[in-house]
């Protein structure tokens, strides 16, 4: 009898620190406390994590290493190539244009960049032959900045690198290119339709595309550290960009070969609207807070409400499985993008908060694609309304 009831006292003990274990966890106190195993685990290199509502930043930190092999620890202020969260910002950049007046997004492109003028659009195609005919209407600014304009991901010419010529040539190129799909019917992921829309902003203003980004957003938000051409310091903040090894057990190098070196050189890169802005995690919180704000912060008014509408409203069709706006990907109760290695903005109106995730990675396992999942479910549960 003794032996039972030690045994069951011994169960009852395992049972009740198994609940303790699980079902009453205490939830990590931070971002970092719920990240660190991934990094432990090597299934991240390292990451900031930040969160802000409308007024100011709650939570920023930064886990694990911006160089592996070195040790070196990542932090906060860490600069990380953005790639195609790039998209947003170019057409934040259209809607002020929009806004004064100066074109409308149902515009035809070919109004303010004759070369598109006679586009065709692909009819047929097998492996000999092509065959084109007259688009029912030409590509429209709204279509370019939503991938409903049938032009491709990009042209022929924009190798080896995607920031090797200068945009006027870039755009030209994409003109001369036959549409994949008839204009508004596909959805068709597309940095060429986001490159011509920024070439339309130089033609319409007289002004470089870099130096209008530079004037009317960033330096009025005071994104310090947002640019196209890192400069030596800044690169010396560049975290480094990792993917999963062969066996997918341990990180390795993976080099931003889309771009070109070194990332200073203002003679031979050339800026890419649809995907080469280096930024931090301050700096695109403090874009991504404007929005949060549709179209305001610390007073000044950037977007009208009806820009700030059409920027983060479905503009794809239902017949179409994409929701995305102009520029962003959106959702029921969210909008933002995602870059190439894995960085990603999201703003949830409903929820008061923005959610800024910087990695640099590619490929890596599904336990270190999770930890951005965590992250954004940890900074929701803590900090949403």
């Amino acid at each position: 009898m003794k032996l039972a009831q030690s045994l069951l006292t011994v169960m009852t003990l395992f049972f009740v620190s198994c609940l303790s274990g699980s079902l009453f966890a205490e939830k990590p106190v931070s971002s970092a406390a719920a990240l660190q195993p991934f990094v432990d685990k090597q299934e991240l290199a390292g990451a900031v994590a930040l969160v802000a509502d409308k007024e100011k930043v709650l939570s920023v930190e930064a886990v694990g290493f911006a160089d592996v092999p070195g040790k070196q620890a990542m932090k906060t202020d860490a600069l990380f190539w953005i790639a195609s969260q790039s998209k947003g910002m170019t057409a934040t950049a259209v809607m002020i244009l929009v806004d004064e007046g100066k074109i409308s997004l149902d515009d035809p492109v070919e109004k303010y960049l004759p070369e598109f003028r006679g586009q065709m659009v692909i009819a047929e195609k097998d492996a000999d032959h092509i065959l084109l005919r007259k688009p029912a209407h030409a590509i429209t600014i709204r279509e370019v900045l939503s991938h409903m304009s049938g032009l491709p991901y990009k042209s022929a010419i924009e190798t080896p690198t995607l920031d090797s010529l200068p945009l006027a040539a870039v755009v030209r190129s994409y003109a001369m290119t036959p549409l994949l799909t008839e204009p508004g019917t596909h959805y068709q992921y597309s940095n060429a339709g986001i490159n011509t829309a920024a070439r339309i902003i130089e033609v319409v203003t007289g002004e470089k595309y870099e130096d209008f980004m530079q004037q009317r957003l960033f330096d009025p938000l005071e994104m310090k550290d947002t640019i196209f051409w890192p400069d030596a310091k800044q690169v010396a903040r560049l975290a480094k960009a990792y993917r999963p090894d062969a066996a997918k057990k341990n990180l390795i190098n993976s080099p931003l070969n889309q771009l070109s070196r070194p990332l200073s050189n203002r003679h031979r890169r050339f800026p890419m609207p649809a995907g080469g802005l280096f930024s931090t995690a301050e700096d695109t919180a403090t874009y991504c807070r404007m929005l949060l704000n549709r179209g305001e912060l610390n007073g000044k008014r950037y977007l009208s409400e009806a820009a700030f509408t059409e920027l983060t409203k479905r503009q794809t069709p239902d017949t179409v499985n994409r929701s995305y706006g102009l520029g962003f990907s959106v959702s029921t109760d969210s909008f933002g993008h995602a870059g190439a290695r894995a960085t990603n903005m999201e703003i949830y109106p409903s929820k008061g908060i923005v959610v800024i995730w910087m990695v640099q990675h590619s490929g890596y396992p599904g336990k270190g694609a999770q930890a951005k999942g965590v992250f954004s479910n940890w900074a929701i549960e803590k900090f949403g309304k």
